[in-house]
Parts: C-alpha cells; structure tokens; sequence
C-alpha cells in the first residue's frame, strides 16, 4: 500500500470533515474554514483548527467533536427561542447555555454512535486538565459545575470525565434530591426546543439559583426600581468555569457576538436585568453623572486579608502546585520567551551606554593613546559617559483570581507574569504580581454579620476580599517563582471585586521610589460578586470600576493599560486591548509593554 504524504494526508481530513459536517447540518453549501482561530460559527459558515500535517487519533475525535457539535447546532437550535427563555441573571444565562448545548449534544449522540464518540472526546478534552477532583467540600467549587456535568450526563448517556467524577459524586445527591423531576422532563423534551426551554427555569428554580426572567416572562417580579423582590434568589453562587465554555468556541451571528462574549465574561452581574452595564452605541463611556452619584459602601472590612502567596500553602504543596503549572503549558512557555526575548532586547538597547569622546576633561581615552605615541604634540583625549533616558522603572501586573479564570486562562496568565517578571528584572526594571478574589462564594463572614444584624438595606460590598501579593517588587524571581502556582489551587478562585483591586494596586505603586510606574491589569469579565450584587444596584460594583479607573489613569504618576480575555476593556479604559483567545495573551502583555517603553524612548 502507497504512502500517503503528510500534507495529502491533511487535505484528506479536512476534505472529509467538511463532507461530514455538511451532511449532519444538513447544509450543502456550508462553508468549513480550517484556521489557527479557535473553532467558531458565523452564520453559516464554520471555522475548526487547522489539523496540521500530523494528528493522532484522539486530537482527530476532539476535531470531529468541535466541527459535530456546530453541525448539530445550525441543525437544531434557533437562537431567537434561546433568547426568549433566557435567564436575565449571568451565572443563570450560563448554565442555561451548557443545558442547551447538552440537548445539542443529546440529538447527535441518539441517532448516530460516530457523533456521540467524537462529542464526549470533545468534552473529556474540556477536562484534561480539570483538578475539581481534588476538591472535598462543597463550598470549594460553586454547584454549577457539578450540575453542567450532571445534566450532560442524564440527557446525553455521557459520564463526566473521570478526573471530574468524585467531584460530582459530592454533589449528585443534593441535585437529584431538588431536580430529578426536573431533569426527567427535560430529557423527554430534548426534541422540542421551545418546551426545552421553558422548563429550564423550573430546573434552575429548583436548585435555589438566582434565574429570574426577562420581560418576556409574565412571572418576573421586580419593583418600581428595576430590582428583584424575590430575597431567596441571592443565596446561592453559580459560578462556572471557563475551563468549559460552550460559547468558547461558537459565535452565531454578527449581530449576537457582543452578547456571547459578555455570557462568557458573566458580564454586568445584573441579576435584575438592567441596561447599564451595557456600552453606549458609541462605545464610549459616559457615566460622569452615574459616578458622581456612585457612593461606594463597604459593610465592613474586618474580615478582608491581603496575604503573602506563601501563607496559603506549605513549601512542599506550592513546589507541587509549581511543577503542575510547567507541565501543563511547557509549549506555551517557548512562545512567550521568544517575545519576552525581544522586549528585553529592546529594554537593553534603550540602557546602553554612550559616551562623548575627545572632550579636555573626563575619563582618559586609552584608545587614543596611541595618537600621542605617534605625536607627542598631541595632546591627551578624555571621554565622559552620557546619561542614559531610561528611566528607573517598575511594573505591577495585577490579575484576576475570579472562577472564571479556572483553567486555562489561569494557567497561561500565570506563565506570562512568571516569564515577564523574569525579563523585567534582567533589565533592572522591577515587577510585581499581585491577585484578586474574594474569601468565600455567598458572602463569607461580611454576610454573615450582615443577616444577624436584620440586613439593613443597601449594605454596599458585601464579601470578603482577598488580595494576594505573589511576587512584591522587591523580592527577586527565584524566590517568589514557586508562588505563582498558587493559581492553580482548586478553592482560591472565586468572585471578583475590580474597582477595590485596583485601588489596593494603586496605592501600593505610590508608595514606590521609582521614577516611572506602570500598572498592567488582566481580567476576563467585568465585576461579578453575587453577594453584593443582589443587595445593591446590577451596576454597582462596575460603577466603582469606572470610578477608580479614572481617578488612576487622570493620575500622571502611574500608566495604567488592560488586557480583556475574551471581554471587552476598551469601554472601561483608555489604554487596553481585548483577545479572543487565551493564548494571545503572552503577545498581547509583551506588545503593550514594548508600546509604553518605545513611547519613553520617543520623548
């Protein structure tokens, strides 16, 4: 039997695949592009990853999974039936989501055996690199994790990937003592988008989760201010992992992109649906009146913590921890040294040093001493060095610890800061890596003392903050590279406070002697702390952002840039840029960095 070339090889996959999806999605004249983007929808036209010149047998199911679960969704979901039922809440329209995806995934897998192998090893791949196993309470991990997997298995036969298994052994009995009728419904309904739909709330209702519904619900209830009467609703977290996005990989129209994305990001934190955390129609902001209004409380802070990354493990588990975080993206790594590689050519050019030479005072010019031997009438020659323009410097990078980060997006954000501040420092600029997140899911003690004090209304943040210093400016990276492991710790991420973050950040890049000070923020949604939320305005956390983002970035001692993953920054910041994919995020860190000191260079 003849060989077949390895670029024959490819064209035959990708000639196949297209075939396949095609005829599942029942659309002859579907276009199917192979590309380096993540897999997407566009109308009718689908994007997969490039399948390259080699591709084993599991790489190839995880491809024919991602190009079936699309196939079957232009197939069988109508987006304006998605919209109609859709929860208002984020952490509801999440799991409303992956419930409608795992009814896509239900259709495939009960007609055509093929289909249902490939869309588990999509969903296997999901998990790979999941550690929810080694979670033991569950106050750990928020429920909704369990329940996207649960849900999954009982309309699609799939069993959870069993690095999620004990995991969800934890939390099957509670959800099949709430909604197992529920589920039971929904399964008979997996032919039927609409009936599917309207039964979602009933499932979400039933596990306690905040999920009340838009206006095209005639049981939504809110007040004269827009706010949600229904005081229940608030006392319990869903928050759900990126580490499994259904809206990841798919865009279904132009028109609905900025919608995915701010699903994704769990955006706006509006469990009472209002609009203003959503950009104007210019993309500007103009909230002036909004923020002078903004009277920003903190019920209390005696339970808050800024804490030291070594404090929260012993030696032997961050070692461990550390480990785990080279292992899994060791590829990732000789991407991101290649671009550090240049930003650091590019710091050290801007210290070189330069001299001005056959000056009559200074250091002596051995060089030309040669001149005098071969004349001694000549007198002589003296050099000086010049003072070099780069200035002394230092860089916070400030990340968000938030549960939607679990996963890859930690682990990438965690290796960029380990390979800049690496680079950073053999330039001489100093770097620090600080965290944001939250001590509890429901509130945690600020709740607590919140409820036995009668909750008093309009309590303002209410949640404990934690604030992680993994790296301080003045430790050198040798010391402080064990540290960043600490991500990877199931149980430390949790909700997100940005605007109290960033001032913390703030604060600390004032205190410092360095002439110049940057400040680079990584976060991948806007603030989300259900707790405070549900007792305050849908906006109030996001109009504290705004606020301190402008009282930094009208302050000239600290440069203040973003980076949004897969969330739109740029309406919240002068100086930001938004990815796609996590994967950019090494090039996008370095290219911004390069951007601040060529603009020193200039001046």
């Amino acid at each position: 039997m003849p060989e077949i070339k390895e670029n024959n090889f490819s064209e035959i996959i990708k000639k196949t695949i297209t075939e396949a999806t095609r005829s599942i999605a029942e659309e002859p004249e579907l276009e199917v592009i192979f590309s380096d983007e993540p897999p997407n929808i566009s109308g009718k036209k689908i994007k997969l990853r490039d399948p390259g010149a080699s591709l084993n047998k599991s790489e190839l199911a995880v491809l024919r999974g991602n190009a079936d679960l699309m196939a079957l969704k232009i197939k069988n979901h109508d987006q304006e039936i998605h919209r109609k039922y859709q929860p208002t809440s984020p952490q509801a329209q999440k799991l409303y989501d992956l419930i409608e995806e795992a009814r896509i995934e239900a259709l495939g897998a009960e007609d055509m055996p093929g289909c249902a192998t490939n869309l588990n090893a999509r969903n296997i791949e999901n998990y790979r690199n999941s550690t929810l196993n080694n979670v033991t309470h569950k106050d750990e991990a928020p429920i909704g994790e369990a329940i996207s997997l649960i849900i999954r298995e009982a309309l699609t036969g799939f069993a959870p990937p069993s690095n999620t298994r004990k995991f969800v052994d934890i939390w099957r009995p509670h959800i099949n003592e709430k909604a197992l009728e529920e589920l039971k419904k929904l399964k008979d309904e997996i032919h039927n988008q609409e009936l599917f739909a309207s039964q979602i709330p009933q499932l979400l209702d039933a596990l306690d989760i905040a999920s009340s519904l838009g206006d095209s619900d005639p049981s939504s209830s809110k007040n004269e201010d827009g706010e949600s009467d229904l005081e229940g609703s608030e006392e319990e977290n869903t928050e759900i992992s990126d580490e499994f996005d259904p809206d990841e990989s798919e865009v279904i129209d132009d028109e609905s992109t900025e919608e995915l994305i701010d699903l994704d990001d769990l955006e706006g934190a509006d469990e009472e649906g209002e609009e203003s955390s959503a950009p104007d129609s210019s993309g500007e902001i103009d909230d002036s009146q909004n923020l002078r209004k903004q009277d920003y409380k903190i019920y209390t802070n005696q339970y808050d913590e800024i804490i030291n990354a070594e404090e929260m493990a012993d030696l032997e588990e961050l070692d461990r921890l550390r480990n785990y975080l080279d292992k899994q993206i060791s590829n990732l790594q000789a991407i991101v040294a290649r671009l550090a590689n240049k930003l650091q050519r590019k710091l050290m050019a801007q210290q070189n040093r330069s001299w001005d030479f056959d000056l009559e005072e200074g250091a002596l010019d051995t060089a030309r001493l040669v001149r005098v031997v071969t004349d001694p009438m000549h007198p002589l020659s003296f050099k000086m060095e010049r003072d070099t323009d780069f200035r002394d410097t230092v860089v916070t990078l400030l990340i968000d610890n938030s549960g939607s980060m679990r996963g890859r997006p930690i682990m990438v954000a965690a290796t960029c800061a380990d390979i800049l501040t690496r680079t950073l420092e053999r330039c001489g600029v100093k770097a620090e890596v600080l965290g944001f997140t939250t001590k509890a899911w429901k509130g945690g003690q600020s709740r607590e003392l919140w409820t036995d004090s009668g909750k008093p209304m309009r309590p303002g943040r209410l949640n404990d903050l934690r604030h992680i210093i993994y790296k301080s400016a003045d430790a050198p990276w040798r010391r402080s590279k064990r540290n960043l492991g600490l991500m990877m710790k199931e149980g430390i991420l949790k909700e997100n406070i940005d605007g109290e973050a960033l001032e913390w950040a703030f604060e600390r890049l004032q205190k410092r002697q360095e002439q110049r000070k940057i400040m680079m923020v990584i976060s991948d949604g806007a603030p989300v702390d259900d707790s405070s939320l549900s007792v305050n305005s849908g906006n109030y956390l996001e109009l504290h952002l705004k606020k301190i983002i402008n009282k930094i970035e009208n302050n000239q001692d600290v440069e203040l840039i973003a980076i949004g993953i897969g969330h739109d920054v740029t309406r919240y910041y002068k100086r930001a840029v938004t990815i796609i994919d996590v994967e950019e995020l090494g090039g996008a860190m370095t290219e911004k960095l390069a951007e601040l000191f060529d603009e020193n260079e200039n001046k």
